[in-house]
């Protein structure tokens, strides 16, 4: 076998790792928001004015505490695929979460799936993975970038970011908040995972041109934000339409991401029509999932 030959097997090989590891990163992600979203209800409403109060009151729930275990663990496993994988491949991987939501929520957690929600996880996992199988295969892990492209994406999504976290604020329905709180926290975890997709480009440089890259204090930035508007969505909306709206910004936000900043490649003819197809699937289901009317906390325990 030539140097060819051996370097296309290692290549293949370390993304079939890449995506094993994404396809675990998923179950143990959608694991971890069910925990935290049973303990951000147990816990007094979240208070933007008093973030460090919050984030104590979140930390100290036993049950909130176990789902940043569970997350911690969920986010090793999406920072090695995103070093092994393209980011666009590897979100979505991650796509297949909604689906296992869905049947830990209902199954294991006890939460009423209503069949008009059960059918927009269904068509958001479509539309995800149609994207998925018809992007191009990827030769490499696409960890280059130019700085000013991805300086305006993440300052782009991260004003998406915030503008949903207000238009609460601005007379949407009270049983739309959570879902959008929940859409808000996704985006600025894609943009936190753009940002780690970056700094994984940087890291055979070594600890310290990591610590002085840039995309690390974006990357920070953008998770605390995210913390905070996925907690108070948990407490203001049902778990599975707010997990599946957190989760669907994110995957959409990192596929967007991968094709603008990181160069993955979108496909041609026919199969383009696919891919507008299913983010208008995915769209489509984002406006179907989150119906219904909220529920009223528990008393804060």
């Amino acid at each position: 076998m030539n140097d060819g030959a051996v370097a296309a097997t290692m290549s293949a090989m370390l993304l079939n790792i890449g995506l094993a590891l994404a396809l675990v990163c998923a179950a143990l992600t959608q694991l971890g928001f069910l925990f935290k979203h049973r303990g951000a209800n147990r816990v007094p409403l979240i208070e933007w004015q008093r973030p460090l109060r919050s984030a104590r009151a979140l930390v100290t729930s036993r049950w909130f505490a176990v789902g940043m275990l569970v997350g911690f663990g969920a986010w090793a496993l999406h920072v090695a695929a995103l070093a092994l994988a393209p980011l666009s491949v590897v979100q979505a991987v991650l796509s297949t979460g909604v689906v296992m939501l869905a049947v830990l929520g209902n199954r294991v957690f006890g939460h009423r799936v209503p069949r008009r929600q059960w059918a927009g996880v269904a068509m958001t996992a479509g539309g995800l993975l149609l994207l998925m199988v018809t992007l191009p295969t990827a030769g490499d892990t696409h960890t280059a970038f130019a700085a000013s492209g991805l300086l305006a994406f993440e300052g782009a999504m991260l004003g998406m970011g915030a503008l949903l976290i207000v238009v609460p604020r601005l007379g949407a329905p009270a049983h739309h908040h959570g879902a959008l709180l929940g859409a808000a926290a996704g985006t600025l975890f894609g943009v936190s995972d753009v940002a780690l997709k970056a700094l994984t480009g940087v890291a055979a440089d070594g600890v310290l041109s990591i610590v002085l890259s840039p995309w690390l204090p974006v990357a920070i930035v953008a998770s605390v934000l995210a913390f905070l508007a996925s907690a108070r969505g948990f407490q203001e909306g049902e778990a599975v339409p707010v997990i599946a709206c957190t989760s669907t910004a994110a995957n959409v936000t990192c596929i967007l991401g991968g094709v603008l900043v990181f160069g993955d490649a979108l496909a041609g003819g026919l199969l383009l029509g696919a891919q507008v197809a299913a983010f208008g699937l995915v769209a489509a289901a984002a406006l179907l999932t989150p119906a219904g009317h909220g529920h009223a906390r528990p008393a804060a325990a």
